[in-house]
This record gives structure tokens, C-alpha cells and sequence, in this order.
């Protein structure tokens, strides 16, 4: 297992955590083996957004011995009082809830107590007006709650939550499909979720990873929108590729899917690589670089996904990813036209057709006196030679006046019939 540090809080979290929609299916038995394997496995991050109330009880039973090691994520306005999961904006039933769950997780304390699936900015003022987050603090300053979270899929209620609130961790619906506008919670366009990414990773606010398969439907080739499965490492590795996040929370019902999990440290570069997901046609976000490697190798032995990955934050202001940046192995400027793709004679890169055909260009940056990439969304050109599929990302605007989801309602997450690997479950709130 590998760990990451949340800057705000210090807390050492492993890439990889436990997600608990449903768990409780798997019966007391089979699922307090499931957790400790995940424990021994070295996993120490655990969401409890659980999809029924039974999940406590067997959280409690398989990891109160382990209660120093772990970190527990507990949702202020997840309502168990019917046993299946609800949501809901009132101060009394929010206040049972946490109690019921603290005790039946055999705990007196809540690692990351969260603002619970904020989706419009009406959600957000009342849960203020109600009282909720005002309790929340209340909790932090008797020392029974150590760190705020926030839950949510929207980008633009999250950058105004994150300017009110002080927020440790963010708990987002990260996956490729969602990164291309595919999926019933794609929030947001490209651009407005990248700058997410960006912005947690600039402030130090960590980001911890629900829905990483898309319910399930990235695990299929009948309902990936990519034609094609990617399987679960594929979407693990596509997920603690993007800045902010610390971990991913997928769902497991079993020794045996937890296993699988925990084998993603196992796989080849090649079986890790999602670069599948360029089949999708760019539509308007050409030219984003998703990090994926897939113009791998530079003859140069430049590791251009991560130099773009630096580049976006340092434009961004991160100084800590400027530092890593300045670091990197320098290389001489190819200067060469994406129309033409005529490399410059001065040149010394020994491929450029390899760069023509993931529209990379490299030059200097005379600002920030680092090497920068540029991506070129691609030329007609190109397209008639056949290298129109690439890395980038896309993302279309919603069907909504301005682009922006308004939400009339909640349901069932029909996303979530994946059942092994199933992500938060989501009904009717009050």
C-alpha cells in the first residue's frame, strides 16, 4: 500500500480505502473478514456513507480493535432511521443518526465529519439556516469530530462551500466517464471539474473518491461509454493520477474483491494504462491532457504526463508543484509546426512524428522559466492521417439553461445495480 498526506490535517491515508454502500449484504461473517483483509492490506481510510444501517454493527465488530490505525469519513445528513439510507436537512435527525452510528461503530470520535451530498446552493443554505454545520463545529471544538469534509458532485456548489466553510477533505464522483460528461452525475464540464482537482491540490484540501467505476458501468463494455471495459486498476490508476486526490473508495463485499483491490500494486504499467479512453471522440475540451501516458514513449524519455500534471498546478499557483517542476530533466525545445509537423533543425529529438501523433509540443516557458507542454487539439491534417484519436479529455456542456444542472429531485442511482463493486447508494431525501 501506498500512502498520501493530507496537508491540512497531517493524517497519512492510503490510496486506496474501503467505500461501504454495500457491504452489509455480505452478512456480519463475510464482511468483518473483508474489512480486516483491507486492514491488513495496509488499507486505513474508510467512507460510511453506508447504503443501509446494518453497516455500522459490522464495521464496529471487524475494526474497533484496529480504531488507532483508521480513519473513519461519517456523513452529517446521512439518516439511517429506516434502515435503508436517506438524506436528510434536519438538525434532530442528523444529531440521532450520529450518535446511533458512534455507538454502534464502538467509537467516541469522528476522524472526518462530513457536510453531507450538497448539490445546490439551496441545499447548502439550509443546511446552515437548520443549524447543521453549526453543529458540526460544535462537535470539532469538544474535540469529538478532528476534521471537516465536504460531499458533493457539483463543481460550482463546491467552489462556494469551500469559500465559506473550512474544508479538510472533499469527497467527489471522480471517474473517466464523469471526466467526459458520461454518467448521471457528470457535474460540471470539464474545465469547472479540473479546476477542482486544481484548486484542492493548491489549497491542500485532499480529495477522497466516490463512485471510482461509475457504479459499475465502467466495468462493462455494454454500458462503458468508452465501447470498451476498463477494469478496476485501469480506473484506480486513471483516479490518483489527477491532483488533490489522496484516495479512492470502492465499494467490496468479499475477501476476494478486496484482494483484487489491493492487486493493483501487482500490475504492469501496460495493464494500468487507460488510455482507452481516447476512443471517445474529443468534442469540446480538445487539447486537455489527462495525464495518461499514452504518447509514452518520448524518445527523449520525458514522462509527459506528469510534467503536464505539474504545469497545470503551477499555473495554478501551486508553488510546491512549481519546485517539482524545476526539478524535472530539462530537454532542449522542439520547435516544430503542428500543421506541418517539420521539426526545427536545431532540434534534437529523434522522433517527431511520436509527438505529431499525440499533439504534443514542447517549448520553453519564458514566465516561469520551466519546460512546459502545450497540447494542439489536432488539425484537419492530422485527422485525414489518421490520428484524430488522442489523450485529451472532453466534456460537453449539460442540457440545461447555461449549462448548469439544476436538480428537481433525487432517486435511486440507477448507476449503482453493480452490486460488487458498488458505490454509494443514493434514495429519496426527506
Amino acid at each position: 500500500m501506498k500512502y498520501r498526506v493530507n496537508r491540512k490535517t497531517g493524517d497519512r491515508i492510503s490510496e486506496i480505502g474501503i467505500g461501504s454502500s454495500y457491504m452489509y449484504e455480505a452478512g456480519m461473517e463475510e464482511a468483518v473478514k473483508a474489512l480486516r483483509k483491507a486492514v491488513e492490506g495496509g488499507v486505513n481510510y474508510f467512507d460510511l456513507a453506508a447504503g443501509h444501517g446494518d453497516s455500522f454493527p459490522i464495521y464496529g465488530e471487524a475494526l474497533h480493535a484496529y480504531r488507532d490505525r483508521i480513519f473513519y469519513q461519517i456523513h452529517f445528513g446521512a439518516d439511517y432511521t429506516k434502515g435503508d439510507y436517506g438524506w436528510s436537512l434536519d438538525l434532530d435527525t442528523i444529531r440521532h443518526s450520529v450518535e446511533k452510528m458512534l455507538k454502534e461503530l464502538r467509537t467516541d470520535y469522528i476522524d472526518y465529519g462530513f457536510i453531507h451530498c450538497q448539490d445546490e446552493i439551496s441545499d447548502w443554505e439550509t443546511y446552515k439556516k437548520n443549524g447543521i454545520y453549526d453543529y458540526i463545529l460544535e462537535l470539532k471544538e469538544k474535540g469529538i469530530v478532528r476534521h471537516i469534509g465536504l460531499s458533493s458532485h457539483t463543481p460550482s456548489v463546491i467552489n462556494r462551500i469551500l469559500d465559506e466553510a473550512d474544508v479538510d477533505m472533499l469527497m467527489f464522483s471522480i471517474n473517466p466517464a464523469y471526466d467526459y460528461g458520461k454518467g448521471q452525475y457528470a457535474y460540471g464540464e470539464t474545465d469547472e471539474r479540473e479546476a477542482i482537482y486544481r484548486r484542492c491540490e493548491k489549497e491542500g484540501i485532499g480529495i477522497s473518491v466516490m463512485k471510482p467505476f461509475s457504479g459499475g458501468q465502467l466495468l462493462s463494455d455494454s454500458t462503458s461509454p468508452f465501447g470498451k471495459a476498463l477494469t478496476t486498476a485501469q480506473c484506480l490508476k486513471y483516479i490518483l493520477d489527477k491532483p488533490g486526490v489522496l484516495t479512492a473508495l470502492p465499494g467490496a463485499q468479499s475477501v476476494e474483491q478486496v484482494e483484487e483491490l489491493l492487486s493493483y500494486y501487482d500490475k504492469t504499467e501496460e495493464e494500468l494504462d487507460y488510455s482507452v479512453i481516447s476512443s471517445l471522440e474529443p468534442v469540446r475540451n480538445s487539447g486537455r491532457c489527462v495525464y495518461c501516458n499514452h504518447c509514452k514513449p518520448c524518445p527523449m524519455g520525458i514522462d509527459v504526463g506528469l510534467v503536464n500534471k505539474y504545469y497545470d498546478l503551477a499555473i495554478a499557483g501551486d508553488m510546491m508543484a512549481v519546485e517539482h517542476y524545476r526539478t524535472l530533466e530539462r530537454m532542449p525545445v522542439t520547435a516544430f509546426s503542428a500543421d506541418t509537423a517539420i521539426p526545427d533543425v536545431r532540434s534534437p529529438c529523434t522522433s517527431p512524428s511520436v509527438c505529431r501523433k499525440s499533439r504534443l509540443i514542447w517549448r520553453a516557458c519564458s514566465e516561469t522559466d520551466i519546460l512546459s507542454v502545450h497540447v494542439h487539439a489536432g488539425t484537419e491534417r492530422m485527422r485525414q492521417a489518421g490520428t484524430a484519436g488522442d489523450c485529451t479529455a472532453s466534456g460537453s456542456r449539460r442540457d440545461s439553461p447555461g449549462g448548469k444542472t439544476r436538480r428537481k429531485g433525487r432517486r435511486k442511482d440507477a448507476e449503482n445495480d453493480d452490486r460488487r463493486y458498488g458505490s454509494q447508494r443514493r434514495v429519496g431525501r426527506k
